[in-house]
């Protein structure tokens, strides 16, 4: 199995899962170690005689070639994905989300891969007034990641049309879980009020989000790589749908913290509504469902969080990206 961007937040869980299946006989991890990615949550796993780690670009043909050779399976987490950054410079995304997506695909055709998957994103359908779209549903992106991330997708599909590559997009709903780098917004929000510290709520705090657990994503991109059927696309979530303000004021309950701590701040450019899509197809064809209910999965992180303040505050002390970006970034919203 060839996966990329394993050493990131969902990639690692993957990873963790993948290895303890009797099945995988070699795991290469190919990882570009931007700010986001870290091996710390990897280093079990790379006592594992099964196991390569590459640090390498998903944009470099090379690389890619060299590494995806012979294998029976692609997983690509690879991406850019924070949508504030996206917002802030567009580049990085195109580069890595579009460029590294067509590299891999031409790599998987050439080295004729039985099995690719494409993991994508629920952000590519746009804000939802009503209801709940199925993956017929049409595209409608609003900042620069997610229309990266579209575009990755159409990338994919033309792969299976045009030359019959088996290709699979699954498209996840917000994740959450232990070891998500502290710019997205439970782990922010979590880590933010251990440190008594704002927490800087976009516009009136009433956008809908869908929040999957990451153990439940992973097993529904394992269901997908068993029984999925190649140029399909299969949505990955729980249906439900929680506005971020009950979502930071749960999170402050549990750490008995005051509600006061919520900060309101200008909403970012071209912020979504509410986010959701139907999520039937992965358990009618598939048999997947969550198990994590999120009000449970909710009150484990934040314990996570607080018991685990080793490894997450180097990373807001350090000045490798999340410092200085995100102080620059509540300042601007504070002025504005």
């Amino acid at each position: 199995m060839f996966v990329t961007g394993g050493a990131g937040f969902i990639g690692s869980e993957f990873i963790r899962r993948a290895l303890k299946r009797s099945a995988i006989e070699r795991l290469i991890n190919l990882d570009k170690l931007t700010y986001a990615g870290h091996r710390e949550g990897l280093r079990e796993c790379e006592k594992d005689r099964r196991y390569t780690f590459v640090k390498g670009d998903i944009a470099a043909p090379a690389t890619v070639d060299k590494w995806m050779k012979g294998v029976d399976a692609v997983v690509n987490f690879a991406a850019e994905t924070h949508v504030d950054r996206s917002i802030h410079d567009a580049a990085p995304f195109l580069q890595t989300n579009v460029v590294g997506t067509q590299v891999l695909l031409e790599a998987a055709k050439k080295f004729r891969v039985p099995r690719f998957v494409h993991v994508s994103t629920d952000e590519v359908y746009g804000s939802v007034e009503k209801g709940f779209p199925d993956e017929n549903a049409r595209l409608n992106p609003a900042s620069p990641y997610s229309a990266s991330k579209a575009a990755a997708d159409h990338l994919a599909l033309s792969y299976y049309h045009t030359f019959g590559l088996p290709v699979i997009i699954t498209r996840a709903a917000n994740n959450y879980g232990p070891f998500q780098y502290p710019e997205k917004f439970l782990a922010l929000f979590i880590t933010h009020a251990i440190l008594n510290q704002p927490l800087p709520l976009y516009g009136d705090g009433l956008n809908v989000r869908d929040w999957l657990h990451v153990s439940d994503h992973c097993a529904g991109i394992e269901a997908v790589l068993e029984r999925g059927r190649s140029g399909e696309i299969y949505n990955i979530g729980t249906g439900r749908g929680f506005t971020n303000k009950f979502v930071a004021q749960t999170l402050l309950k549990e750490l008995n913290k005051p509600l006061s701590l919520i900060e309101f701040v200008k909403d970012r450019p071209g912020h979504d509504r509410r986010y959701a899509m139907s999520v039937r197809k992965m358990g009618n064809e598939l048999g997947w469902k969550p198990r994590v209910r999120f009000e449970n999965g909710l009150r484990e992180l934040v314990r996570w969080y607080a018991a685990h303040e080793s490894w997450w505050k180097p990373i807001l002390n350090s000045s490798k990206g999340y410092r200085r970006y995100y102080a620059k970034q509540y300042a601007r919203s504070a002025r504005a």
